[in-house]
């Protein structure tokens, strides 16, 4: 589910959802005006042409290829133009049982397993890394006067660095990928009880209310990913997930 809030005037998020090829995502785009959509945009159309991997290997080298040529598309874009512009992303991978998180900027990837929440992805923000210097608090963090400056994003600087981490994908495992849109409204423990108490798609839609009800300053881009049961007991291969946005 995406909406561009109760301030913007254009939804600059997109996201892409392709069980079959075992791929989610989300972007969010910035660089004012348009620009900031054309770089979200840009991600989702290259990476849609990922297709059927033959193995996760493979899977993650389509993923990078495709996103190196659209982070080649927005510096392309940007030159053109004379201004910076370029978009977080958060994508999930998941093949033959595994799954693998790999995400640039503040867009987030949060496994809840067994009723609990934990966020997989770790925010590349001024912030984040004042947190991790410990010069700041966690309630100082959030209300921080440059707490949405990002450090990285696709399409911003020469080189594409994206970070990962994978895992096993058990049974009833939901993932929740979002831009920042829902993480500045929405603790994860509210994250967390919206996703364990319903189906994907009304959990997005109760997410995305609570946004609303609480002012939505920016868009907002949720996509959650319930792992199903596989005849063995353990999760399916990419087929086997049942997801919404």
């Amino acid at each position: 589910m995406s909406h561009k809030g109760c301030v913007r005037q254009l939804n600059e998020d997109s996201y892409l959802i392709e069980p079959r090829s075992g791929l989610w995502l989300v972007a969010d785009g910035m660089g004012g005006h348009d620009a900031g959509e054309i770089a979200s945009a840009s991600i989702v159309e290259h990476l849609a042409t990922i297709g059927i991997a033959s193995s996760a290997p493979d899977l993650r080298a389509r993923f990078e290829d495709r996103l190196s040529r659209a982070h080649a598309e927005i510096r392309g874009i940007s030159a053109a133009r004379g201004v910076t512009i370029g978009s977080t992303v958060a994508a999930l991978l998941a093949m033959d049982g595994r799954f693998a998180c790999l995400w640039s900027g503040d867009s987030r990837v949060y496994l809840v397993r067994n009723g609990s929440i934990s966020q997989i992805s770790r925010d590349h923000t001024e912030v984040q890394e004042l947190l991790d210097r410990g010069m700041i608090t966690p309630s100082e963090a959030r209300s921080w006067p440059r707490r949405n400056v990002i450090t990285r994003a696709v399409g911003v600087s020469d080189d594409i660095v994206i970070d990962f981490q994978q895992g096993e994908v058990l049974p009833g495992d939901i993932f929740v990928l979002s831009t920042d849109g829902l993480t500045a409204h929405v603790t994860d423990a509210e994250i967390q009880a919206a996703v364990v108490s319903a189906a994907p798609q009304t959990a997005c839609k109760k997410l995305l209310a609570t946004v609303l009800e609480r002012g939505g300053t920016d868009n907002v881009t949720i996509v959650l990913v319930r792992s199903k049961v596989g005849h063995n007991g353990r999760s399916a291969g990419p087929g086997a997930y049942r997801s919404e946005g």
